[in-house]
């Protein structure tokens, strides 16, 4: 079963209504909403992207919020969109969205044990990530938890100031400017300029590439 924007968002504001901080109900639909952006930018560009997919998957990837133990949320999220007869390509979004360069250790936040989940572990090894699923990784990493867009840096800064630096953070702030990189060669130019809140505040640090 496909899962389609309204429908996602609509799951949203019904968690929204039993929680007492629904800041990560916010958080997602900013990263829908950035998504959907970028993607329609790029299908402007002649790539091969489902923009209404796109859009649904940045809506719930963080849905195994609903919990409250965020430490879990991944599998959590996966196993709640199974339990709902979701297709899983729409499942997976919950176990990918964190987890950059096919690696678990590649993650914002205190270094994971690989053994702890083996299932996680060697899915995150294996998958072939999807452009939509590379998207939200970016676009995950581009939203404030109240929802705004924002710049990668300020968005990592966010996340060591709330989680800390550990061992494996150097590595996830890398492979973050490599994605962003990624997608500013699809596109042609800084994916900021997509977003005048981002570009308004950059001033003359904008460039074009290429």
């Amino acid at each position: 079963m496909k899962l389609t924007s309204d429908e996602a968002r609509e799951m949203l504001e019904i968690f929204r209504e039993k929680l007492d901080n629904p800041l990560w109900i916010d958080h997602s639909i900013g990263v829908g909403n950035i998504v959907k952006v970028i993607a329609q930018a790029l299908k402007e560009r002649g790539y091969d992207i489902d923009i209404a997919k796109a859009t649904a998957l940045g809506y719930v990837h963080d849905i195994g919020k609903y919990t409250k133990n965020f430490h879990n949320h991944a599998m959590n999220g996966y196993k709640y969109l199974k339990d709902k007869g979701f297709d899983e390509d729409y499942c997976n979004i919950c176990l990918t969205h964190s987890y950059l360069n096919n690696d678990i250790t590649c993650t914002a936040g205190e270094l994971p044990d690989p053994n702890e989940n083996l299932f996680l572990t060697n899915f995150i090894k294996t998958h072939q990530y999807t452009l939509e699923e590379k998207l939200i990784n970016l676009c995950d990493l581009m939203c404030l938890q109240n929802g705004k867009a924002c710049t990668v840096d300020k968005r990592l800064v966010d996340i060591i100031i709330r989680k800390g630096a550990y061992s494996n953070t150097q590595y996830h702030v890398k492979e973050t400017y490599k994605l962003k990189a990624y997608f500013d060669k699809m596109l042609g130019f800084d994916l900021y300029n997509l977003f005048p809140e981002i570009k308004n505040n950059l001033g003359s640090c904008i460039k074009v590439v290429g």
